[in-house]
């Protein structure tokens, strides 16, 4: 940046120097990246390994001949596709919103004459005139100033309008964002005027850095992550099974046509081909279930972030508060509560003509103070430099002065004050250490504090000066805080007793959130400020995140700093948040949450809004994501054990057996009528010790089951093979129709054991899941004696089979559930134990 001249702040850049500023530097605007074209958009979503083996699982049918099938497994990826690209396409719109937010035009010195100009010209080195009511246009340092206050809680997070000073030194070279004399885009202005020297324009303010982070790619969510892992577990294991087939069948001579047919139908059936569905019903029958509770959902998948979610940062103003000043204390010299320290405050309030602060608003919100009889005769106004106001009133106490404004100078101009009596005294050394001492704690609480004082005066004086503001009483103290939500107290309890850790990363100072934190139950474990992290590499923040539950005075950049580090860690992070300075955690978390009195940008970003003041819907969103993890990773332990186990079986039978043990045909009926048992899996209750504490996908624990359930079914699978062969002297259509029935008898019906922890006669099963298993297995034992017996290549089974059959669902489904209990045992134990097994940290 080009050092400033004085004869630029007097007279402003010259309108050559303004062009070639701007031809340097751009026009001063906060531009959205350029978007792709939807329909690329739409297909990026196809780059995921899950997609890409359906994808090739849709090609493999149709060259097997099963076009159904393909035809099938087609619409259920292009289906699930589809609805996650509309859900998530409008979030990409947050950065276009914050152009929105900003002025049009501004009042600037060119050419040594003040113009209106549109807001994109702005340039550094430009000089500005502000007022009430307008926005910031650009980041810059104030030249001049006069009572001059901003509103930039959408920034920083701070509730109360922030006093701006003049700059002793106005050069581009000591300038500093954070310093009293910078004022920042975006902020609005609450009173008095200014100068303003431009320092930084576009996208180089800290409004546009903000629109930047927006538009990078955010880092893969828990979900995106299991996912995309879990596919490259499913491509791993189908490609050396399918392999293994063919180099085998090739080594034994086997026409080599029906070995590649076998071996695709193979990787068919490997296939979790009804994932996609599985994922995508239980998330939008999830989003359905919050809408109804005044929950939002715009990204589907953020339901199943939030049932893995074991971390929650949140903003303080506005989401754990109200986001407005209220009055929460009127006390009197001794530290009590005083009813006439409230109507002194109140009659102030009400009488002063001047600007009237949100303090004031919070005063006179306690209508139950009466003032009739009262009349105002005159008034000192407020001024920056007194820091005060003075109104002269009548009433039944004769003619009094009241005075309200900053504790320091209210406190010097006082020679007495009010006993608890309200008999004025003689104030003191001891006295007034004694009040010096009050103000200090209810400073530690956090409180912002306004002291009110009061004397009498002749009853003939009809005029205020400001000469009447001595010897005055001192009444006491009004305590100002931005109370906390009704409903957080009990939320953050509710999450915290669900294993969700609550961090609060805010804006406003360290004493303020202690105070609220105290309000809400919630214990300090430590805390960082934004100067400590502006200290801190990346590698020292992460050591440091796990300890800390308050983070004070953070600037956005900071804010999303924390969220990375506790991700790196191995956490699933989620973000609660309603300004402008919180949309950038909510667009890296897992699941970003904001609330419906957010700002628009805030909103854009949110994965998930609330639209009712009340924070338990979180706890009811974390209970329902688990709810819908669990339903999901019912069919993932089933496709990765039992389905698995069968299709290993198959692969292990063709090296021993002089025919393969199921025609491709039949494998993939058999896979089809598999996943038509699986449909109502995600209406399936889920037990309530499921939901106790955060679950996420973790391949060890996927594997592991697959490696204790898979061989119990391949075992059990060789044990049919032998039976059919000895005991029934089975042909080889026999053979591929008993082996058919049993297999789809043990892969439906397992499902009920599978599906919960517990003993399976404990844990009752959603109604469709019960009838649609029940009829599959019914329907394949039907297909023998049915007219399409011979097209299928199956032929009727002897009665001694159906006994056979039963005796051996018996043992299965016994030897699975001993498994299951195992295998629990050795690796979750316990969900807590589960749990702290599966967090990196």
């Amino acid at each position: 940046m080009t050092t400033t001249d004085q004869t630029s702040l007097t007279r402003g850049l010259s309108s050559a120097e303004a062009t070639e500023r701007r031809r340097r530097s751009g026009p001063n605007q906060i531009v959205p990246k350029h978007r792709r074209h939807l329909v690329w958009e739409f297909l990026a979503r196809f780059q995921n390994p899950l997609v890409l083996i359906l994808l090739a699982a849709i090609g493999i049918s149709a060259l097997t001949g099963d076009m159904t099938g393909s035809w099938v497994i087609g619409l259920i990826v292009v289906a699930s596709v589809t609805l996650d690209f509309f859900q998530e396409h409008r979030a990409g719109q947050a950065a276009e919103r914050l152009a929105a937010q900003v002025a049009v035009t501004v009042c600037v010195l060119r050419d040594g004459i003040r113009r209106d100009l549109p807001l994109a010209q702005l340039v550094p080195g430009d000089v500005v005139f502000l007022s009430a009511g307008n926005l910031v246009p650009a980041d810059g340092l104030a030249l001049a100033v006069e009572d001059f206050f901003v509103n930039q809680a959408q920034l920083t997070g701070e509730p109360y309008p922030v006093e701006k000073r003049a700059s002793l030194s106005p050069t581009p070279e000591t300038w500093d964002p954070d310093a009293p004399d910078a004022i920042l885009m975006g902020s609005s202005v609450v009173s008095g005027s200014a100068t303003l020297l431009v320092m930084r324009t576009g996208i180089l303010t800290a409004f546009g850095q903000i629109s930047t982070s927006l538009n990078r790619q955010p880092p893969a969510t828990a979900f995106e992550r299991g996912t995309r892992q879990f596919g490259i577990l499913i491509m791993r294991l189908t490609f050396g099974l399918v392999l293994f087939v063919l180099l085998v069948n090739i080594a034994l001579h086997r026409p080599l046509l029906e070995s590649f047919l076998f071996a695709v139908a193979l990787a068919v059936g490997l296939t979790p081909e009804l994932l996609p569905m599985i994922v995508s019903v239980t998330l939008a029958r999830g989003a359905m279930r919050m809408a109804h509770k005044k929950v939002i959902v715009k990204r589907l998948s953020a339901i199943q972030d939030m049932g893995s979610m074991d971390v929650l940062c949140t903003d303080k103003t506005g989401t754990l508060t109200e986001a407005r000043i209220c009055l929460e204390r009127h006390v009197n010299a001794l530290n009590q509560e005083s009813l006439r320290v409230l109507q002194f405050a109140y009659l102030n309030s009400a009488f002063e003509t001047g600007l009237k602060s949100p303090l004031d608003d919070a005063i006179l919100q306690h209508s139950e103070i009466k003032i009739d009889g009262w009349k105002k005769l005159d008034e000192v106004p407020f001024d920056f430099e007194r820091r005060r106001v003075s109104v002269l009133l009548e009433g039944h106490e004769g003619r009094i002065l009241v005075a309200k404004g900053a504790p320091e100078d209210i406190l010097a101009l006082c020679t007495d004050y009010e006993d608890i009596d309200g008999v004025p005294t003689a104030l003191g050394a001891v006295d007034r250490d004694r009040i010096d001492a009050l103000f200090s704690a209810l400073g530690e609480d956090g409180f912002r504090i306004l002291a009110i004082a009061w004397r009498k005066v002749p009853a003939t004086q009809d005029r205020a000066v400001l000469t009447d503001e001595v010897a005055l009483v001192f009444a006491g103290f009004a305590a100002f805080l931005d109370p906390p939500k009704a409903s957080a107290a009990d939320a953050l309890a509710a999450m915290a007793n669900s294993g969700v850790a609550v961090k609060i990363i805010t804006g406003d100072n360290e004493k303020v959130t202690r105070y609220v934190c105290a309000q809400l139950g919630v214990t300090v474990s430590g805390v960082l400020t934004g100067k400590d992290i502006a200290g801190m590499n990346d590698d020292a923040l992460r050591a440091r995140v796990a300890d800390v539950n308050i983070f004070c005075r953070a600037n956005p950049a900071q804010k999303n700093r924390i969220i990375l580090a506790l991700k790196s860690r191995g956490h699933v992070v989620g973000y609660l948040g309603d300004g402008i300075n919180d949309a950038p955690s909510l667009h890296t978390a897992d699941v970003g949450i904001s609330v419906n009195s957010a700002v628009d940008v805030a909103k854009q970003a949110a994965a998930m809004i609330l639209l009712q003041n009340d924070l338990n819907v979180l706890h009811t969103a974390i209970l329902e994501g688990r709810r819908t993890f669990g339903n999901v990773m019912k069919y993932i332990m089933m496709a990765t054990s039992s389905n698995f186990g069968n299709m290993f079986s198959m692969a292990g039978a063709a090296l021993v057996l002089p025919f393969l043990p199921m025609l491709p045909l039949q494998i993939l009926l058999n896979n089809l009528l598999y996943d038509i048992s699986e449909m109502p899996l995600p209406l399936d209750n889920v037990d309530d010790e499921d939901l106790i504490m955060p679950k996420r996908w973790d391949m060890a624990f996927i594997r592991n089951f697959m490696l204790t359930i898979g061989p119990i079914s391949s075992v059990f699978d060789l044990l049919t093979f032998y039976l059919l062969i000895r005991l029934l002297k089975a042909d080889e259509a026999l053979f591929h129709t008993g082996w058919f029935v049993e297999s789809i008898a043990t892969q439906v019906l397992v499902i009920f054991v599978i599906r919960t922890r517990r003993n399976p006669l404990r844990s009752h099963p959603q109604a469709w899941l019960t009838r649609l298993s029940l009829g599959v297995v019914g329907l394949s034992i039907l297909l023998p004696f049915s007219p399409l017996a011979n097209q299928l290549g199956f032929v009727p089974l002897p009665l001694e089979f159906f006994g056979l059959l039963i005796v051996m669902l018996l043992l299965y489904l016994t030897l699975v559930e001993f498994g299951k209990r195992w295998f629990y045992r050795r690796y979750a134990a316990s969900p807590l134990a589960a749990l702290a097994r599966r967090t990196p940290e």
